[in-house]
């Protein structure tokens, strides 16, 4: 297995506040990792630091991925490097519609990586299959990004980009958030194809729900921006039954 991201001693800030404190976290290809923890824990501060969000400073330590250093890389090239994240509250893009919007991002990933554009057949033949598999109805596809979804309508959009995309390494901050069952296991389903041998995730969420349709290879808690335990799913269904005080407060 090949190593997409290292983590080695981080920390991060927020303004003045230190949110992510001496985090260690490895994750190679195939593998998918989920992180759990109570709010304000700094599971999404490290999603969004990943990614590159400007108001993410790194006081010290290191992340690399793909054996490079991302504190080197904008939002742009780690994008165009195959990270992904899918947001808690996707935004809304009026005007853009999501045939164009994915269109663009795809061919824009392309040229970075010095490829051809993808034909317009080409293009509309995956569309057409990957919105198959998350259930989006293709009248979806001409409406602005997001715009008048609900919310398990942007959710799934969210994983139609993803698959659309074809990242190395996916990030999905608490997807499952306000979605019903029937929407969930859309989504899981989703995030099942993308999994395969060249290709890592990395799952934040709060519940253990999610986490029956989607099994990851291991269960990381967080708790004051670091990682206090690490186990595998029966540590998602422990959390379930008792909480993170045990955890906390042994």
């Amino acid at each position: 297995m090949t190593q997409i991201l290292l983590i080695k001693d981080l920390y991060v800030d927020v303004g003045n506040t230190s949110i992510v404190n001496g985090l260690n976290l490895e994750i190679k290809s195939g593998e998918t990792h989920a992180i759990m923890g109570p709010n304000g824990s700094g599971k999404s501060t490290l999603a969004k630091t990943i990614a590159g969000h400007p108001d993410y400073k790194i006081r010290s330590g290191a992340i690399t991925y793909m054996d490079q250093n991302l504190n080197d890389l904008s939002i742009e090239e780690r994008s165009n490097l195959g990270i992904f994240l899918g947001f808690q509250y996707p935004i809304e893009i009026p005007g853009l519609s999501n045939t164009a919007f994915l269109k663009a991002a795809i061919n824009a990933k392309r040229k970075y990586n010095d490829l051809d554009e993808l034909s317009a057949s080409d293009f509309l033949i995956d569309l057409k299959e990957k919105s198959r598999m998350v259930d989006i109805e293709q009248s979806f596809l001409s409406r602005g990004v997001n715009e008048g979804f609900s919310g398990g309508e942007k959710k799934r959009n969210e994983i139609l980009q993803m698959l659309m995309l074809e990242p190395v390494l996916s990030i999905l901050d608490e997807t499952d958030s306000g979605l019903d069952i029937d929407s969930m296991k859309v989504v899981a389903s989703g995030v099942n194809a993308f999994r395969n041998d060249d290709t890592a995730s990395l799952i934040i969420t709060h519940y253990e729900r999610l986490l029956n349709y989607i099994t990851p290879d291991y269960v990381h808690v967080f708790h004051n921006g670091a990682i206090i335990k690490t186990g595998d799913i029966q540590l998602a269904k422990d959390l379930e039954e008792r909480g993170y005080e045990w955890l906390i407060n042994p």
